[in-house]
Order: C-alpha cells, then sequence, then structure tokens
C-alpha cells in the first residue's frame, strides 16, 4: 500500500485533520478519537495512505502515524485486533498458543468484541485497544474518558461469570513501553472497572510493538498494574 509523508498545520476535529503534502493542503481521516494531544502538533511529521479510490470520501487519505520524540507512533485504532492475531500467530502472546481459531467481530450481550479465540481450551472472548501515550516507560490508557471502553470490560467478565475465558489486550503502538497502566487522572470509570474485573478474572495483557511508516509488528509483552 502507498505510504506519503505529509506535516500536519492541525487537528480539525475529533476525526479530520488539515495536512500538508509537498505544498498542497489536504484534509485526512484520522482514525482514533483519543485527544492524543502530545502528538498532534503543528509541524509534526505525519504519515497518510490514499483513501480508496471511489469512495466519495471528504477526506483524502488516512492519518496513520506520527512522528514524535525521535520516533513513530501508529494512530490508528483499527490495527490493534490484527496486531493482537499476529502475536498469537508468531508467538508474542502465548497465553492463546492452545486455541486453534480466531474469528473477528463477534457479538456479545450489548457489544460486539473484536476477536473470538476457539479450540480446545474453549472459547476466550477478547477486546483489543490502542495505546499512544507512552511517559517515561509507563504506557497510559486511556487519554480521554470512554464508558464504551469501560462497558466492553464488563461484558468481558459476564463472560468469565459464565465459564469462558476473556482478556482485554492493549496494544502500544510504539517502542518504549516497560508496564502499562490504566489512567485513572483521566479516565476513573475504566481504571476502576479494569481493577474490578481482572480480580474476577478477565485477563489483561499489553503488547509492545515496533512501529515504522509501513506499519507496526509486535515484539514483545510488557506487564499490566490493575
Amino acid at each position: 500500500m502507498t505510504v506519503l509523508y505529509g506535516k500536519l498545520i492541525f487537528r480539525r476535529n475529533r476525526f479530520a485533520a488539515e495536512v500538508d503534502v509537498a505544498g498542497q493542503t489536504a484534509l485526512a481521516h484520522v482514525p482514533n478519537s483519543g485527544r492524543m494531544e502530545e502528538l498532534f502538533v503543528a509541524g509534526a511529521q505525519v504519515v497518510l495512505r490514499p483513501a480508496p479510490e471511489g469512495s466519495g470520501r471528504k477526506t483524502a487519505f488516512d492519518l496513520t502515524a506520527i512522528a514524535y520524540a525521535g520516533r513513530w507512533v501508529g494512530v490508528d485504532s483499527r490495527v490493534p485486533p490484527s496486531m493482537v492475531v499476529e502475536a498469537w500467530r508468531t508467538g508474542v502472546l502465548d497465553a492463546f498458543a492452545a486455541y486453534d481459531n480466531v474469528r473477528r467481530e463477534v457479538q456479545y450481550g450489548r457489544s460486539r468484541l473484536d476477536l473470538l479465540f476457539s479450540g480446545a481450551p474453549g472459547l476466550a472472548y477478547v477486546e483489543a485497544k490502542s495505546v499512544n501515550l507512552v511517559e517515561d516507560g509507563l504506557a497510559l490508557f486511556p487519554d480521554a474518558p470512554t464508558p464504551r471502553g469501560a462497558r466492553h470490560l464488563l461484558e468481558l467478565r459476564d463472560a468469565v461469570r459464565e465459564g469462558h475465558r476473556a482478556a482485554v489486550c492493549f496494544v502500544v503502538q510504539r517502542d518504549g513501553p516497560r508496564v502499562l497502566r490504566a489512567y485513572a487522572e483521566k479516565d476513573p470509570l475504566f481504571a476502576e472497572t479494569l481493577a474490578s474485573v481482572t480480580r474476577e478474572g478477565v485477563e489483561a495483557y499489553a503488547i509492545a510493538c515496533e512501529t515504522t511508516p509501513e506499519g507496526s509488528i509486535p515484539i514483545r509483552l510488557v506487564p499490566v498494574e490493575a
């Protein structure tokens, strides 16, 4: 897939940003509702992918990564489920090694959860979350309140209560994290819910990725402090 480079002019709203591409101003889709205030700074170099031909979109590009502090940070929140599957296939996420199959976008309760692993051990429901914020080796999620995220955690808890496995996987789309923690200052409800559901058996994993303009690759797990 074609990769282009540009510079950020400003973020117009949660899902759109104006960018400079070879001296021309264009509108890019931001596939992430997080605030990411430390990343979206005027003049930052960005990675862009052209919108599909004939899509009829108002945005000419998808903004998929931003240069920050000498590294690339992936900002596409559609990527984490694929990273979890890749981590499973390559052995990075060895907790699910005994499962043979995986399905995407599975209805459970009032939510559509990202993944469902199946095999000899039974069923394992997994929700994947995109993480972009890392401060001094501490990865933090979320960077803005996410009632939907808390609801997903409760759905995972219900799956455990019904006898299944369930896990939340935080996918850190940049290098450098040593540990992941819920960002209670930004979203106390999510932090409280994560602590509560993990006590009831919901598993929590954090996957650190190596991110380049071409995309992210899962490379290792880091501890989660719930």
